[in-house]
């Protein structure tokens, strides 16, 4: 007679410490603010280039956190969910990716009625979570950890983009397209989707939770 070897525990995500030190959603947006008063963005790299992405995301991020609109069937999946999660994403303020997908995960915590709270990790603070979620060996953001709160082990992750998105990044670099005509491209399908594809993705990860 055979057993079967017990399936060892899975380790925590990170310490319960370095959860309840994760900027809120309010919080890093002043963090964002904060550093744009000052001529800077969040991270390492302090380019110019960077630091004016950033202002434009200050301006992505406070139109979507007005307009979003949240689909019917994903905010039924919201109210369907039987158990609590902790959403952990990791961004940074120059990220245009972010910009345009952020409030849309804070709209879908905002409307879960306390089922999902969200808690942000700075990429460049937290490279030693981040380079578990590589895409393509790249450290692409931003990216959502679903995560059990009592253990913070993984339920399932998310990210750096919706798949269309993604297969459009993967066709431009291909063609040899330089960044600023690639970031052109990219947030024109962001702008025409209006959210549509990452709420379906999520409808789709809620539904499955």
């Amino acid at each position: 007679m055979t057993t079967t070897p017990p399936i060892p525990a899975q380790p925590p995500v990170l310490s319960a410490e370095r959860l309840a030190a994760a900027y809120t959603y309010a919080q890093y947006r002043q963090l964002i603010e904060e550093r744009m008063a000052q001529g800077l963005t969040t991270g390492e790299d302090q380019s110019p280039e960077l630091t004016a992405y950033a202002r434009l995301n200050i301006q992505r991020m406070q139109r979507l956190d007005k307009k979003t609109e949240l689909l019917p069937e994903l905010q039924q999946a919201l109210a369907a969910l039987e158990h609590e999660y902790a959403w952990v994403i990791i961004t940074e303020g120059w990220c245009g990716d972010a910009s345009q997908i952020v409030p849309v995960f804070e709209k879908v915590a905002q409307a879960s009625q306390g089922r999902i709270r969200t808690y942000y990790l700075l990429r460049d603070e937290n490279l030693d979570i981040m380079d578990h979620y590589l895409t393509n060996g790249g450290r692409a953001i931003p990216k959502l950890l679903v995560l059990h709160p009592d253990t913070r082990t993984e339920v399932t992750n998310w990210g750096p983009r919706p798949a269309e998105a993604q297969d459009l990044v993967l066709e431009l670099k291909a063609a040899g397209v330089d960044h600023d005509q690639m970031a052109e491209k990219v947030h024109s399908w962001y702008a025409h989707n209006k959210t549509q594809a990452i709420q379906h993705e999520l409808l789709t990860l809620v539904r499955g939770l």
